[in-house]
């Protein structure tokens, strides 16, 4: 590795907080180098922006345009796309799921008591009398001694789980990281490890708070297309069918079967918790219909004039949930005015005060990615195939959600703790009067929810902050009050509409301006951040950097 690695980060903050020119007088992102891109892309026309849709294609045709437009070159060779191939799977369920005891049994409603949908491409699956177990949080965890799957086969089985991991609602951090959420609380973990095990279907019990949101969330999923990569040249096993069932769903069951829930959700939080077969079967069955296609991350670049061969990425999703189920007022078009149309608009931003201002030493990378809300596929698919080397990244920043709300004297800093991106990140936010805060429901798992988390898992050091909620002139009950009601009228609703009356620039684009000079001070440095001791994916970046 080059002698430049050896540079600590602590270097980088000196120079961030000693230097005095030009950096009292910074470039300024503006309102217009962002607004008109948000207007645009949160548009009725572009139909909520989903991939595999008409809305796909005017969408990335819209980002190439703005790039050329801006004088950015191509971060794909001669190309600004990554083909990304995918799968449309349509999976129509059965309306009902009959779940048979020894003696009497109950049909449960599509829809209203459960959500399940397939990544298999049959035509027709069928569940016929399959076995329920009840596996606690489904984690296998070596560094906590922790495995829910001992002693137990779920070949050919249904595993009941429960969402999030053992430390939920408690301050214990030496059970796993107590009511921070780590990856094992997360729903794709769960599906992925019960895969690993043979099951044969997967039933997380949904509970709004360790979930982080309402029912209602899920059940935008039923009877509805969801993309996968396409793992034909690299198939794997998977799972018949994979889902969520309602909390009180889930206690008729545990009735039905003879057991206590209560109990039973104690002992899942114990690592000598045993798997338990419930002595149920369930019925349904599943009709598939399947359409191979290719979706595309649009990727820009600056070459750096010094070292033209390290790389600061810069990332957004620009899809969204395209048309679906109507709201009160009919309106069915999942716009993603804030999610994340923001974070698209402001990467065009970010990508013209780089052209105007001084060229960075360092490359720097626009990467919008296709089908984060399908389960941060295209940035899956980038760290498993990289345009530019992971060893020659220096980091990724992450823009999921822009502030609209007003302007705040804290950022949340999602996944607190976890790299030395954050010292530079408040060397920044001092310069501001500002601080950085952890974010406000760490139960939650945010930092493994957005696509920074696929640059984690290959070990660069990523960087996501969230909208804080110390409001500059109402405090932070008024902070709070705002995120819980985003959460509640607007989250996956067609309700995130642009709203030029309501939305405030300056708190946005404070935040673009922000993330703005993280990545110009990482530009025009030498340094290299790196995780922090404790961090989950420290030991995955130092197996191939050494310091």
């Amino acid at each position: 590795m080059k002698k430049t690695y050896l540079l600590t980060i602590a270097s980088l903050i000196l120079l961030a907080s000693s230097c005095q020119s030009p950096e009292d007088n910074p470039y300024q992102i503006s309102k217009d180098s962002v607004e008109p891109h948000i207007m645009e892309l949160a548009s009725d026309e572009f139909m909520g922006r989903k991939p595999f849709t008409e809305g796909e294609t005017k969408t990335v045709q819209y980002l190439e345009q703005a790039y050329k437009d801006l004088g950015v070159e191509p971060g794909n060779g001669e190309s600004y796309f990554q083909e990304v191939p995918m799968v449309s799977i349509l999976t129509q369920p059965a309306p009902t799921m009959t779940i048979q005891s020894k003696s009497q049994s109950i049909e449960l409603k599509g829809l209203e008591d459960y959500v399940i949908w397939t990544q298999r491409t049959d035509s027709l699956l069928t569940v016929d009398g399959a076995e329920l177990v009840f596996a606690g949080y489904g984690i296998v965890a070596p560094e906590y001694g922790w495995n829910d799957y001992k002693n137990i086969d779920v070949k050919g089985k249904i595993v009941v789980l429960l969402v999030n991991d053992p430390g939920y609602g408690t301050e214990d951090v030496s059970l796993f990281r107590g009511n921070t959420m780590t990856y094992y609380g997360r729903w794709t973990y769960k599906m992925e490890e019960a895969a690993k095990h043979g099951a044969l279907g997967t039933l997380i019990i949904h509970e709004t708070g360790p979930a982080g949101y309402g029912f209602n969330v899920i059940q935008n999923n039923w009877n509805t297309s969801r993309l996968s990569l396409d793992l034909r040249n690299t198939p794997t096993y998977q799972a018949m069918f994979e889902g969520w069932i309602a909390l009180p769903i889930a206690g008729q069951l545990f009735s039905l079967a003879g057991l206590d829930e209560k109990e039973l959700f104690e002992k899942a939080k114990k690592p000598d918790f045993q798997a338990i077969p419930m002595n149920l079967t369930a019925s349904t069955s599943l009709e598939v219909k399947a359409k191979y296609d290719l979706s595309k991350n649009v990727i820009a670049k600056i070459t750096g004039s010094k070292y033209p061969d390290e790389y600061i990425i810069y990332t957004a999703h620009w899809d969204h949930l395209g048309i679906g189920a109507p709201d009160a007022s009919g309106d069915s078009i999942y716009n993603g005015a804030w999610d994340n149309a923001s974070g698209t608009a402001a990467l065009l931003g970010m990508a013209k005060a780089f052209i105007e201002d001084a060229k960075p030493e360092r490359s720097v990378v626009f990467l919008t990615v296709t089908a984060e809300e399908q389960g941060l596929l295209g940035s899956a698919y980038y760290s498993q195939n990289p345009v530019f080397p992971k060893e020659k990244t220096v980091a990724n920043i992450n823009l999921d959600g822009m502030n609209p709300y007003g302007k705040m004297k804290d950022v949340a800093l999602i996944g607190m703790g976890q790299s030395e991106l954050e010292d530079i990140l408040n060397v920044e936010l001092e310069k501001k009067g500002r601080y950085s805060t952890p974010e406000s429901i760490p139960s939650a798992g945010w930092y493994y929810r957005s696509d920074h988390f696929n640059f984690a898992k290959i070990g660069i050091p990523a960087l996501y902050i969230g909208i804080g909620v110390d409001h500059v002139e109402k405090g932070k009950a008024y902070g709070k009050e705002l995120e819980s009601k985003y959460n509640s009228e607007v989250y996956h609703k067609p309700g995130d509409n642009y709203d030029p009356a309501n939305w405030d620039y300056e708190a946005m684009l404070g935040d673009v301006q922000l993330l703005y000079e993280v990545g110009k001070k990482l530009s025009n440095s030498t340094a290299w951040p790196g995780w922090k001791e404790g961090s989950e994916f420290k030991a995955v970046r130092d197996s191939y950097m050494k310091r």
